[in-house]
């Protein structure tokens, strides 16, 4: 009964020693990938958070509107400028400001052409290039005579020319527009700015003002006062 006794109890022993032998083992191969998982985990700091929201306001933040590029687009392109400046109802009223003096110029050019040549055949009586005249200039199966085809080449050049100094007017307009309008962009009419009359009275003097109250971004006043 001894014998049982020792040998159950030894082997007891043995099977406890090895249950804590296999845990530990256990342990020990699942310790560093653990590790490696707790390091990887980092709380974020104040510090951290302040960073990135502000990282993200700056990139949230619209970039300043630039007057000169509203200019040289302009200037470049007629309507460019106004559309940079989001006036988009302005671009049709440039093109016609522009585009009428334009076809008025290719208009009186083509007709300048024409009667300059006429001009020319009629004068030196070279009755074979009469087909090259335009039959508008013709009256009674004859061109016209040779006064009054000088008459409107002078008439259709100087219109010509009025028109290329209209367009060009017309294009200088639109570049100020577009200056003007881009530097009242940023310009602000917001509710801060303000001015108003207020009266007042002064007990030392026994007297009434006049002061003129200036509001400006802050929420400070400037009174201007006026004594009559």
């Amino acid at each position: 009964m001894r014998w049982c006794c020792f040998i159950i109890l030894l082997f007891g022993t043995a099977a406890s020693a090895y249950a804590q032998d296999s845990s530990k083992a256990h342990f020990m191969s699942v310790l560093p990938d653990t590790a490696k998982k707790i390091g990887t985990i980092k709380k974020a700091s104040p510090a951290d958070t302040t960073v990135t929201a502000g990282i993200d306001t700056l990139a949230k933040i619209k970039p300043k509107h630039d007057p000169h590029k509203a200019t040289l687009r302009s200037l470049i392109l007629p309507g460019w400028g106004q559309a940079y400046n989001r006036e988009y109802w302005k671009i049709p009223i440039v093109y016609a400001a522009i585009g009428i003096p334009v076809g008025t110029f290719f208009y009186n050019n083509t007709w300048y052409k024409k009667t300059r040549d006429a001009y020319t055949i009629v004068v030196t009586n070279d009755t074979a290039d009469f087909k090259k005249i335009d039959p508008r200039l013709f009256y009674n199966g004859y061109p016209l005579d040779a006064a009054s085809l000088q008459k409107y080449r002078n008439q259709f050049r100087q219109d010509r020319d009025y028109s290329l100094l209209v367009t060009l007017l017309a294009w200088g307009l639109n570049v100020v527009d577009a200056t003007v309008f881009g530097h009242l962009k940023d310009f602000d009419v917001s509710d801060d700015l303000s001015m108003h009359v207020q009266p007042s009275y002064n007990p030392v003097t026994s007297s009434a003002n006049i002061g003129i109250v200036l509001n400006f971004k802050s929420h400070t006043q400037k009174v201007h006062t006026f004594v009559p």
